[in-house]
């Protein structure tokens, strides 16, 4: 039995880095092992797993759970941005084994790629609306000022019944869980309001029909809780998703930009091909959840002890020089693959589409190599600091 490599380059630093440049963590990982060991940003080692073949393995493994209350003991987790323990709060997110099986059985069937077809019309007339109004204002304009907010969370908000009336409340509570126990308290206690509306008489979307599928012993405050992690998760992985969309769709048009954009739109893609590409370059989480082993185990030739942190580094996998061509991690694999992929997924390709179709004129008003991203740390993603526009040419 051997220990993991430890590196010493820090992957959940928050850094500034041009669009296309890689996170100066990632090839020092890859290149450490298929598990190397890190500092972990609540405190004691995290195992990071940087092989594909591994991490499936993983992402299935019956004693590499991902309930909080196995987390490191002494873990603070605010700093580790730890949901409550399942015992406490149940979630998808937090669940594991039947439990798992039986919460995701009612949550599956609404968001199939054939129910979400059935919004295509709706979410496509959401973007149009939207940059339209912003192109109306004859300016340069800053999507990821407000656009690859609002319009995810316009289209999750819709979809699960919650009145569009309360985007802004939605917006000004996705932005508070960013802040300090009083703001992310704040904007808790609004996420209850968004799930009361969309639970309210007269409302038609999901949400009302997740209702009547999850187990009988979810309480409301639990159903709660449920929905405000599909509002969430539905605004913090497909808002970076767009800016870095929206970025290379633009490099595309312009023919100089394109040339010096490596991860420009190639030519004759289809509208899917081009986005997964995307979430694969840049994908809308660097690394998995946080995962905990439930027991002493061994993993590839390395012995973790009960309680050990172990994160998927997905971006690596991702973009990783030597690997096979098949599914990659961007969404996840196994059990807990992502509910909301089906989703994300129509929402960015309806972008593309009305791009493509109402301002073929739209390019950049910087050049794409002027773009910057920022890594958010932690284990969170990154994000285009601005993606500045014009719309109409």
């Amino acid at each position: 039995m051997t220990s993991a490599p430890r590196v010493t380059a820090d992957p959940f630093a928050v850094t500034f880095r041009g669009v296309g440049e890689p996170h100066p963590a990632r090839a020092a990982l890859r290149a450490a092992g298929p598990i190397v060991r890190a500092d972990a940003p609540a405190g004691g080692p995290v195992w990071i797993v940087t092989d594909d073949v591994l991490a499936r393995e993983v992402l299935v493994h019956p004693r590499i759970v991902k309930d909080p209350a196995y987390a490191p003991a002494g873990w603070d987790p605010r700093i580790a941005g730890l949901e409550p323990a399942a015992a406490a709060q149940p979630s998808l997110t937090t669940l594991d084994g039947p439990a798992h099986e039986q919460l995701r059985r009612a949550h599956a069937p609404l968001f199939t790629a054939r129910r979400m077809r059935d919004y295509s019309e709706r979410i496509t007339a959401l973007a149009r609306e939207l940059l339209t109004g912003l192109a109306d204002t004859g300016e340069t304009v800053d999507l990821m000022a407000d656009f690859t907010t609002r319009f995810p969370l316009t289209v999750v908000c819709d979809v699960l019944g919650v009145p569009l009336d309360r985007v802004d409340q939605a917006i000004a509570a996705c932005r508070g869980m960013y802040g300090g126990p009083e703001e992310v308290g704040k904007a808790m206690a609004a996420f209850g309001e968004l799930a009361a509306a969309a639970l309210s008489d007269g409302q038609d979307g999901l949400a009302a029909e997740l209702r009547e599928r999850v187990p009988n012993e979810i309480t409301e405050t639990q159903l709660h809780y449920l929905l405000f992690t599909l509002i969430y998760a539905g605004q913090l992985t497909t808002d970076p998703s767009l800016g870095f969309l929206l970025a290379r769709v633009f490099a595309a048009e312009d023919a100089e930009d394109a040339e010096d954009a490596e991860d420009a739109e190639a030519e004759g893609t289809t509208v899917e091909e081009f986005v997964r590409e995307t979430l694969r370059l840049h994908s809308p989480a660097p690394f998995s959840l946080w995962r905990f082993t439930s027991a002493d185990l061994d993993l590839a030739g390395v012995r973790l002890p009960a309680r050990s942190a172990v994160l998927i580094d997905i971006q690596g996998i991702n973009t990783d020089p030597g690997r096979s061509i098949g599914p990659d991690l961007s969404f996840g694999a196994g059990p807990h693959y992502c509910t909301g992929a089906q989703l994300a997924q129509l929402e960015l390709g309806a972008v593309v589409e009305v791009l493509r179709a109402d301002f073929p004129g739209a390019r950049l008003a910087v050049p794409f190599a002027d773009l910057r991203q920022i890594d958010l740390g932690g284990i969170q993603g990154s994000r285009l600091t601005a993606l500045p526009v014009r719309l109409r040419g």
